[in-house]
């Protein structure tokens, strides 16, 4: 196998499960994938095993994880058509903390409303979960729409960043709360 083919990889623990992370062989992140990812990737036999060459990206993501990171300045490398390309830029674009829609993102790339499909599209096969923020693109209703590594995920995201609330508590555990009394006088 040619030396540029080569996949390097490793997989580093977050807050939101395993993260696996690929490079090529000049150390350019290519993918960020969680497990049970739609479209993600799983290590392979035939891949180098390379923590080394993640030291940076796993020193960022830390940071991000810590809430003392709001954007990853890492060498990323991707292979998309030049259509999925403009709209990963344009999601690296969504500042921390803030999310925007999908239609606002077709508009921002120049896509028509009718073209707002295909740009979820490019969204859900974002090769870069975390670093190319797509957990920022919500419903225009502020739906939490699909996300490619669980919407649990999405929500753990937002949250850390500040762009949603905590969730509240799950009715079952409302219900089972008591009310407080206090006494009166």
């Amino acid at each position: 196998m040619a030396q540029h083919h080569t996949v390097h990889h490793t997989v580093l623990d977050s807050p939101v499960g395993p993260l696996l992370l690929t490079a090529d062989a000049s150390g350019a992140l290519t993918s960020l994938s969680v497990p049970g990812q739609k479209g993600g990737r799983t290590a392979r036999p035939e891949w180098r095993h390379t923590p080394a060459l993640f030291r940076e990206a796993e020193r960022q993501l830390a940071a991000y994880f810590a809430g003392e990171l709001t954007e990853f300045h890492l060498e990323m490398r991707t292979d998309g058509t030049a259509f999925r390309e403009r709209v990963w830029a344009a999601l690296a674009s969504v500042p921390y903390g803030e999310t925007t829609t999908y239609g606002a993102l077709a508009a921002r790339v120049g896509a028509s409303r009718a073209a707002v499909r295909a740009v979820g599209g490019a969204i859900g096969a974002n090769p870069l979960l975390i670093v190319r923020p797509c957990h920022r693109v919500i419903g225009a209703d502020g739906s939490l729409t699909g996300y490619a590594g669980g919407l649990d995920r999405k929500l753990r995201l937002l949250t850390l960043e500040g762009a949603l609330q905590s969730p509240p508590a799950p009715p079952s555990q409302a219900l089972s709360t008591p009310p407080a009394v206090r006494p009166k006088g």
